[in-house]
């Protein structure tokens, strides 16, 4: 690690003790995440290129998928890094969800700070049928569920149908009356946008669909794409 890099991150360690409003100066204000962590944290959330990846995935898009960031208030990203889960050992979606769960802290630092963590294999009953939610969180900010579809591989539109029942099940028979409409996340290996957007068009549920990496992500890449659209941006303006 170079002097200036250093420098860089004990500046950062002395700026996340100040109240933080100060942070609104270097993230933007719906970055909450990095305003309650502590200090590591929010390091490893920045070396992670956590403000980069949050304002590429509030870029535009596709019509279906815009549609579905509005629904849930653009508080969910494109792309998520799980460096932290133990790779080798992930080759079933069973695998991946205990691999999560084993590492729950670190899972819930990396999508946002008001989830609240409800259970894994969650029961949820249609007709004659039992079905199971993966992971199951409450998220405070949004005031819903959020069930969370773990995929160790490519996204496949019936993916879209599976999580509708899930959404739909919960609203009917988990849902308080003061609460909002139940939210949905896919999380793949990867996705192809123009096949997400298809599979979203006619659903009636806000989900999300987002792409997870186990390995770091080049950060420069990342600030790269970010100046290009920046400059596409300010040029249509």
């Amino acid at each position: 690690m170079d002097a200036q890099h250093t420098k860089w991150r004990l500046s950062l360690s002395k700026l996340v003790l100040v109240p933080k409003e100060s942070l609104s100066i270097h993230f933007p204000q719906q970055l909450d995440t990095v305003k309650s962590v502590n200090a590591v944290d929010t390091i490893e959330l920045m070396d992670s290129g956590y403000y980069e990846r949050y304002m590429l995935s509030n870029g535009e898009s596709l019509p279906a998928i815009q549609k579905a960031k509005q629904e849930t208030h653009n508080l969910f990203m494109d792309s998520y890094v799980l460096e932290f889960l133990d790779a080798p050992k992930i080759g079933s979606e069973r695998d991946f969800q205990k691999s999560i769960l084993e590492n729950l802290k670190n899972f819930i630092l990396e999508i946002g700070k008001d989830f609240s963590f409800i259970r894994n294999e969650y029961r949820v009953q249609v007709g004659n049928h039992d079905y199971y939610i993966d992971l199951l969180f409450y998220h405070r900010g949004l005031s819903c569920l959020v069930a969370f579809e773990l995929k160790i591989g490519e996204f496949k539109p019936e993916y879209i149908g599976k999580m509708n029942l899930y959404l739909e099940a919960l609203d009917r028979e988990v849902k308080k009356k003061t609460e909002n409409p139940s939210v949905g996340v896919i999380l793949c290996a990867s996705k192809d946008d123009e096949v997400v957007e298809y599979a979203l068009s006619r659903s009636l549920s806000p989900t999300m669909v987002s792409e997870y990496t186990l390995k770091p992500i080049d950060k420069s890449l990342l600030e790269r794409k970010l100046k290009e659209y920046k400059e596409i941006a300010e040029e249509s303006e």
